[in-house]
């Protein structure tokens, strides 16, 4: 069985599939329930590329959905399918923060990584928060001054409504030792942002800046 689906890919089909049932709560139009059922099965396709016959089959199943009954056995139908973010262990976290000399380390037992678009964790204690990002088949460890804000906002991984803090990156700008802080407000609880993300270019985008 071939995984094919993101975790990122699949928040964004349980949108759709949340949209469609919406409709058929709402609208009793039959034309218009139509051409809803298109408009999600569209959404739903444009996000991949290169499907097999048997993978367009196993998505264009959302166009049955009617009800929540259905709507259930569907995505529950697509868990097989989805792409798990790679395991990582106590060692490897290590290596990817080396000048962390007490690095805090998340419970990685109780992880499932068929729903992480990215791996995040925050030290209280020591005001930082840190993320594992896989891109191109690439690790990669970010780390940052981790300061909770007091009200909601907008996070720029997530772009949802959520508790947020900022996360603050120090980086080295030149040869010479000069530094720049660079940072951003993102979810306090990052399972949270990884069960709403719903794409990956504004988590790219994100690492590229506190990176730069």
């Amino acid at each position: 069985m071939e995984r094919f689906i993101r975790n990122d890919q699949l928040n964004e089909i349980s949108n759709q599939t949340q949209i469609l049932l919406n409709g058929y709560s709402t609208v009793n139009d039959l034309n218009v329930l139509h051409a809803l059922r298109g408009l999600v099965k569209d959404k739903v396709s444009g996000l991949f590329t290169d499907l097999t016959v048997s993978q367009e089959g196993r998505l264009k199943a959302i166009e049955a959905v009617k009800d929540p009954v259905q709507a259930e056995d569907f995505l529950s139908g697509l868990d097989p399918y989805v792409i798990p973010f790679p395991q990582l262990t106590e060692a490897k976290l290590k290596k990817l923060f080396p000048k962390v000399k007490k690095l805090k380390i998340p419970d990685l037992s109780e992880l499932n990584e068929t729903n992480l678009s990215y791996l995040g964790w925050n030290d209280y204690g020591q005001e930082r928060k840190y993320l594992v990002i896989e891109r191109e088949g690439k690790l990669t460890g970010l780390k940052g001054r981790f300061t909770p804000s007091n009200k909601k906002g907008i996070c720029a991984i997530c772009h949802s409504f959520s508790e947020i803090g900022m996360f603050m990156s120090e980086s080295r700008k030149s040869q010479q030792g000069t530094y720049v802080n660079r940072g951003n407000y993102v979810c306090q609880d990052s399972m949270v942002c990884n069960a709403r993300i719903k794409g990956l270019e504004r988590l790219h985008d994100f690492q590229e800046r506190m990176k730069s």
